[in-house]
């Protein structure tokens, strides 16, 4: 399976640079992986689309401000860290933006917070060590880790949280879910749609683009996902009565995937702990019956995951229209709902 059957050609001007206000005002392409058919709607139109008893799954992961400012010791060269996932009290992986980083270096943040690096683990990742814990200082020291395809500055931070985020972990958007407010929420409550959360910290494969001339020798990094019991139920309750599992976005693919290996098709168990499930075309999926997701980047795991949901030629076909349509692309552009 080769890296370059999932590439495509992208004009930036079809990158979006900016979210759309309201946030449901987004593009919502509808694409029928049975037929092939295409319908363009508004992220708005949801409820439209939707019938009663079906289950939407979101993660509510929020996103830490993980883009830090530091200076080498000593020196004072500038340096830009991206924190990825905390491991313990005081150690987090992380991305690091400078020279000569290596193991027993040290860089300086604001208000005298000192980093020592651990170990070199590939690449621009570090494990660093920090002379104290630093997430309550997040707020004072960090910025939004914006994907670097964005250039534009964000005027509101919290345009890059979905409007249901509460779990501090990630360091990107689960972007699928930027598009939903609180009274399309409720709008579809009222309709008799179900909707779930769960956890997936969003970590470095995000950031990681497939390098490998064949897919399958890609090592994908594992990431920290949870799927409570009282969720598990309901996506179970959901399929024995003939309801849909609709995932909000690859990472909930993801968890919920995770979670139904081993278990009978189309229900899950509770799940906890790290997932290194790599979806590619040919894999079988046992739970998600459709999905909502925004468009992505070229030779990503992302767009492998949604090839492999509704076929590669139709995707990239899809990719094409959307294309030609004007849609706007990545973490800020208009979304897919698959069925």
């Amino acid at each position: 399976m080769k890296t370059s059957d999932f590439d495509y050609v992208l004009s930036p001007e079809h990158i979006a640079q900016e979210p759309v206000e309201p946030r449901d005002a987004a593009r919502l392409l509808v694409l029928d992986r049975r037929t092939g058919s295409r319908l363009h709607r508004a992220f708005h139109n949801l409820p439209e689309l939707l019938y009663p008893g079906d289950l939407l799954v979101a993660n509510h992961s929020r996103v830490i401000l993980a883009r830090l400012a530091a200076r080498k010791l000593p020196g004072g060269g500038k340096v830009e860290l991206l924190l990825l996932e905390k491991l313990a009290e005081l150690s987090w992986t992380a991305l690091v933006g400078g020279r000569g980083l290596d193991a027993g270096k040290q860089v300086k943040l604001q208000n005298g917070v000192v980093a020592t690096i651990e170990s070199d683990l590939g690449g621009a990742q570090r494990l660093l060590a920090f002379n104290r814990p630093i997430e309550a200082e997040l707020g004072l020291m960090g910025a939004v880790p914006l994907p670097p395809y964005i250039h534009t500055r964000l005027a509101d931070p919290e345009r890059y949280q979905t409007v249901y985020a509460c779990e501090p972990g990630s360091a990107a958007a689960p972007t699928a879910g930027l598009h939903f407010t609180p009274r399309l929420i409720a709008e579809l409550k009222a309709k008799g749609v179900r909707f779930a959360k769960l956890t997936l910290h969003i970590g470095l494969d995000t950031f990681t683009p497939v390098t490998e001339e064949d897919a399958l020798q890609h090592n994908i990094h594992t990431e920290w996902c949870q799927l409570p019991k009282e969720v598990a139920d309901l996506v179970n309750e959901t399929h024995a009565k003939g309801g849909r599992v609709i995932a909000v976005g690859t990472t909930s693919v993801r968890t919920l995937e995770s979670a139904a290996a081993g278990e009978p098709e189309g229900f899950v168990r509770p799940f906890e702990g790290r997932t290194g499930l790599f979806i590619l075309p040919g894999y079988n999926f046992r739970v998600v019956d459709a999905m909502l997701t925004n468009f992505h980047l070229p030779r990503s795991t992302l767009l492998m995951l949604v090839s492999a949901f509704a076929g590669r030629e139709l995707v990239l076909d899809t990719y094409r229209a959307a294309i030609a349509e004007r849609y706007r692309f990545y973490s800020f552009g208009d979304a897919m709902f698959i069925v």
